[in-house]
């Protein structure tokens, strides 16, 4: 009784795989040596008209075996799907390459057009990438669109192989008309590594019309990750990009940020655990900010991105309405870095998107040749002031003998108004002595597309700011307004690079790029206060200020009511925001 209703299973079984075209022995641990341990298999394939996908996976097949599986496939014209993934556990890897050239042999004599070829969880090896060599380049594979080798130990050498194979299948298959035109890739766990990753690269630009690409843990490095990032610009529609756990460091993020800029079909980046570091996350953070529309998910894990860099990751992704998921998990935030990351994202209403940060490795320590590299650098800044001050007082007495000299020249004569001198020395007569044009010439004179140079010129007129005088104090807010106006008006101004700048400038958040903070005063703070409170002011970014503001950092210390003040104005315009 048992024995038939195993009977009519395995009937129902082969009537649903004749429908869909698939015939499936998908998981059924079969040790398939020879001939005659794959007889029923045989007969299955010979008596199934139409097929069109074979599942091998979880079997191990030895020569013989293949090649009488081949024999039954040499007649199947219509067959396109192999799913041959893990079918070669406990086999030497002698046994693979002739196994595999048969099955390959076989559907290029039943003239099969495939689309899918997946022949993961092989450990091959280089030897495995010649045994489907011969496939690769024939016209069987001219429809190919999945290609998965994911696990199969392939190797620099086995990369170039499969490189220099699918450049000749798109040569063969474009003289034809009809060009090879691959949409997913997938080859993680490969040691690729650069040699490897370069060739399959030159392949990629060539195709030009991927969707999917997965090639985590393959050892590739920034001129490996530099090679794909260029052969990413050629393919427009890639959808996700898989690269997890390789090392880009800077270079390469940079490289990889560049390329995201063609991508606009683009929906999931997974960089974890690539090391991009700050300078790396903040490139991409830009080019996050600038495009990618239909971005679904981020994954910048493990990277060594610290608070200032993850901030601006926040930021680029506030106007993105399809993210799903974004991790920063496992980088060099610190307690305080973690908090201003979440008060930022629920600042724009995203923070049920992050994942955990239960990993995070806390702020990063300097060293003491940091420390050494700061104070070398501080020592060249200050040397560089001083000579500027000397050569602007010698110019005065220069000046001034000049003028006793020549009586056509009026001793009493005034220099004219010099935004440069002001910006250089800020003073509140100076500023005065620019007179009632000053908010226009100070808008002409600074870069405003460049976030760190108005942030810097931001603090430079606010640090002349005087409550108690009313011609200096609407001076610098007036100057003030027209200069960020103009800013936040510009399409390509980054509104959360110059928050991070500003916040770098008043050392309250620390650079990778050894900037030197200024000496804070309660004019940034009451000028700041100011600026908050306008329309020009994106209110996404409150949330990031008053969360730095709440800290306990020496360097407000000298400014306790500007604090207080800057600190209530804060959380007023956030809750009525």
């Amino acid at each position: 009784m048992a024995t038939d209703i195993v009977a009519q299973l395995a009937d129902s079984l082969a009537k649903a795989g004749v429908e869909d075209g698939e015939l499936s022995y998908k998981g059924q641990g079969r040790k398939l040596d020879d001939a005659l341990s794959v007889e029923e298999i045989v007969k299955e394939i010979q008596d199934f008209e139409g097929l069109q996908a074979l599942r091998l996976e979880g079997n191990t097949v030895g020569v013989a075996a293949a090649q009488a599986i081949a024999k039954a496939l040499e007649t199947k014209s219509e067959f396109k799907r192999c799913y041959w993934s893990d079918m070669f556990t406990g086999r030497l890897r002698s046994e693979i390459p002739p196994a595999l050239n048969s099955l390959g042999d076989a559907l290029m004599l039943a003239g099969a057009k495939l689309t899918v070829l997946d022949l993961s969880d092989n450990a091959f090896g280089p030897d495995g990438v010649k045994g489907i060599e011969s496939l690769l380049k024939s016209t069987a594979c001219y429809t190919l669109q999945e290609l998965r080798l994911n696990n199969c130990g392939m190797g620099i050498g086995g990369g170039k192989i499969l490189a220099a194979a699918l450049t000749q299948c798109h040569k063969k298959s474009s003289a034809e008309g009809a060009p090879l035109s691959l949409k997913v890739f997938v080859a993680g766990r490969n040691r690729l590594e650069n040699d490897g990753a370069t060739a399959l690269a030159q392949a990629f630009q060539l195709m030009g019309s991927l969707e999917e690409v997965h090639m985590p843990q393959n050892g590739i490095n920034h001129p490996g990750v530099t090679a794909l990032a260029t052969a990413m610009q050629h393919n427009p529609n890639l959808r996700i990009l898989n690269l997890n756990d390789n090392t880009f460091t800077e270079k390469g993020a940079i490289a990889m940020a560049q390329a995201l800029k063609h991508l606009r079909s683009i929906q999931v980046i997974n960089f974890g655990d690539c090391l991009v570091r700050p300078a790396g996350a903040i490139a991409i953070a830009k080019t996050v900010s600038e495009g990618l529309p239909i971005l679904k998910e981020l994954n910048l894990s493990f990277g060594e991105i610290t608070e200032e860099a993850a901030l601006a990751v926040a930021q680029a992704v506030k106007d993105k309405d399809q993210l799903e998921k974004l991790d920063l998990n496992g980088n060099c935030l610190g307690e305080d870095g973690c908090k201003a990351l979440k008060d930022t994202l629920e600042g724009i209403n995203m923070a049920e998107l992050l994942g955990s940060l239960s990993d995070d490795e806390g702020e990063p320590e300097d060293d003491d040749e940091d420390d050494d590299e700061d104070e070398e650098e501080d020592d060249e800044e200050e040397e560089e002031v001083d000579d500027e001050e000397v050569e602007e007082e010698e110019e005065e007495e220069e000046e001034e003998e000049n003028s006793g000299n020549k009586l056509s020249t009026p001793v009493s004569a005034p220099r004219p108004p010099d935004v440069s001198s002001f910006l250089s020395f800020p003073s509140p007569d100076k500023l005065l002595k620019l007179g009632a044009k000053r908010a226009m010439l100070i808008e002409q004179q600074v870069d405003v597309t460049d976030a760190a140079k108005t942030a810097e010129a931001f603090l430079k007129i606010a640090s002349v700011y005087k409550e108690e005088n009313n011609d200096i104090k609407h001076a610098v807010l007036d100057s003030i307004d027209a200069l960020l106006k103009k800013a936040f008006s510009t399409p390509s101004f980054q509104g959360y690079s110059f928050v991070s700048s500003l916040l770098v400038l008043l050392g309250l958040l620390k650079s990778e790029d050894k900037v030197k903070p200024v000496l804070v005063v309660p004019g940034h703070l009451q000028a700041l206060e100011h600026v908050v409170r306008q329309d020009y002011f994106p209110k996404e970014n409150v949330a990031v200020l008053e969360a730095f503001m709440s800290r306990n950092n020496k360097v407000l210390d000298s400014c306790c009511n500007a604090r207080n003040n800057l600190q209530s104005t804060l959380q007023r315009v956030r809750s009525e925001s």
